[in-house]
C-alpha cells in the first residue's frame, strides 16, 4: 500500500492511463472520431489532449515552471494528433512513464510549493494530482460516448 501522496498518485496515474486507454477501445473505430450532435469532443480528441498533457505535466513537475504559452498551437497539434489512435497511444505510452516518474520524484518537502499559472499559483501537490483527475474525467466522457453508440 502507498503510503506517500506521489506513491498513491503514481499508481493512481498509471491506474487511470490504462483505463483511458480501454475507454478508448470500447468505442468502435470508425466512431472515435465521432462527436455527439457534432458539438461535442470525439473520444480521440480527449485521448490526445491526455496524452499530450501528460508530458507537459511531466515537464511542469521537473522544472515547475509553465512553458505552454501558444495555446493556439497546442490545439492545432492536438487536432492533429487525434487524428489517428495509434499516434495517440504511443504519445500516452511514451508520456506517462514520465510524468509517474515527475510524481514519484517530487520531494515530500515541495508539496506546498506554489507554482505561477497563468489563472493563479497551484500548489505543487494539486499539479500532481491534475494528471489523475484529468484522465479520469475524460475516460467517464469517453464511456458516455460508448454508451450513446450501445457499447457499454
Amino acid at each position: 500500500m502507498s503510503n506517500t501522496l506521489q506513491e498513491f498518485l503514481a499508481e493512481a496515474t498509471q491506474k487511470a492511463a490504462a483505463d483511458l486507454e480501454a475507454a478508448v477501445l470500447r468505442v468502435p473505430e470508425d466512431k472515435r472520431s465521432w462527436s455527439p450532435m457534432d458539438k461535442a469532443r470525439t473520444a480521440l480528441d480527449q485521448a490526445a489532449e491526455c496524452a499530450m498533457l501528460n508530458g507537459f505535466g511531466a515537464e511542469l513537475i521537473t522544472t515547475r515552471v509553465w512553458s505552454m504559452n501558444d495555446f493556439g498551437a497546442y490545439q492545432q497539434a492536438k487536432a492533429e494528433l487525434a487524428k489517428d489512435w495509434n499516434a495517440v497511444k504511443a504519445l500516452l505510452d511514451e508520456n506517462t512513464p514520465k510524468l509517474i516518474a515527475a510524481i514519484k520524484a517530487a520531494p515530500d518537502a515541495d508539496l506546498g510549493v506554489e507554482i505561477p499559472m497563468p489563472w493563479g499559483s497551484e500548489s505543487l501537490a494539486k499539479v500532481l494530482a491534475y494528471p489523475y483527475w484529468n484522465m479520469s474525467y475524460h475516460e467517464g466522457q469517453i464511456n458516455y460516448i460508448a454508451s450513446m453508440l450501445g457499447c457499454l
